[in-house]
């Protein structure tokens, strides 16, 4: 099997190709022009393409691909600075994975995996979100993804090609980056917390167990045309995270209750809402679609998952 990883050089994107060489694939990973092949993991065949949008040459990047697996995207981004972020995140992720869909399609590719976003059904959540659920998204990066995911649909219908899309939580790993990095600075540095009278559920899923549910869905029959929702299946509230966290640290929690009325309050006098309610409210998922049809089930725990990271920040810090 070949395969075009996009996205190769990022997080998840060093994982896949990792677990795919592991697998047996031939694995293409796209480069940016600015970016140099070590960049990427030992092994795989760069491939060195211009900024994802709607013009982008694929050209021979497709030829011989059976399979994509697209990573690549213009990411949320905290205090965007751009005039008109969604018109910024359209070129990317909309119009971009439609380019690159229609010429995948024209290239004979049978496969075309999508890495969407859970923010395409929205941002809070007070029962879990399931793939039946309808699409609320509430930001642009949210609404970006689900447009691209309706165009991949509509080429799915017109050319044949088969189409997945997976929507993972919240990701988490060696190497990751964003809040997740920031919390794990914190507790090492022992700095109290806030957040001890919280009581959210949070869906969320490590970068070994996504790569694995990329990798089924490479293969597996059943996925052709679906989306999943994908998590380790442990949800998990703001301050029992941070206490797992810290433990897979070896560090002490150091948390203390202040009144989440108040904090939302504060989130929303100091242009902060959407960061505060992430903290404070809940987003679960129902990933029991994709171990039913596809018999998938997260090959790691939570624990597991947290103690590999912790190991990586010590490693690294």
């Amino acid at each position: 099997m070949n395969v075009l990883v996009t996205g190769a050089t990022g997080f998840v994107g060093h994982f896949l190709c990792a677990r795919l060489l592991k697998e047996g694939w031939k694995v293409l990973g796209t480069l940016l022009e600015s970016e140099i092949p070590s960049c990427l993991v030992d092994e795989v065949e760069p491939v060195t393409v211009r900024p994802l949008g709607g013009n982008t040459e694929w050209g021979q990047a497709l030829a011989g691909v059976d399979t994509i697996i697209h990573l690549a995207a213009r990411v949320h981004i905290m205090d965007d600075p751009s005039a008109d972020p969604l018109t910024e995140f359209r070129k990317v992720n909309v119009a971009g994975t439609a380019r690159l869909a229609a010429e995948a399609a024209k290239a004979g590719v049978k496969r075309f995996i999508f890495i969407s976003s859970i923010k395409v059904n929205g941002e809070e959540s007070p029962s879990p979100y399931t793939s039946a659920s309808r699409p609320a998204p509430s930001d642009p990066y949210g609404i970006s993804k689900w447009e691209a995911e309706q165009a991949l649909r509509k080429i799915e219908s017109e050319t044949g090609m088969e189409v997945v899309v997976v929507r993972p939580t919240l990701v988490y790993g060696p190497g990751v980056k964003a809040n997740f990095l920031t919390m794990l600075k914190i507790i090492s540095k022992g700095i109290p917390l806030p957040l001890a009278s919280i009581t959210n559920k949070r869906s969320m899923i490590y970068v070994g167990n996504l790569v694995d549910a990329l990798t089924v869905c490479a293969v597996h029959p059943a996925a052709a045309g679906q989306t999943y929702l994908v998590s380790d299946g442990e949800d998990v509230s703001t301050p029992e995270l941070i206490r797992r966290t810290a433990k897979a640290l070896g560090l002490p929690a150091r948390l203390f209750s202040f009144p989440v009325s108040l904090m939302r309050l504060a989130g929303k006098l100091t242009g902060k809402r959407g960061a505060v309610n992430r903290l404070t409210g809940s987003l679960t998922v129902d990933s029991s679609k994709i171990r039913q049809e596809l018999g998938w089930m997260p090959p790691l725990t939570m624990e597991e998952g947290l103690a590999e990271t912790a190991r990586w920040f010590k490693r690294n810090r």
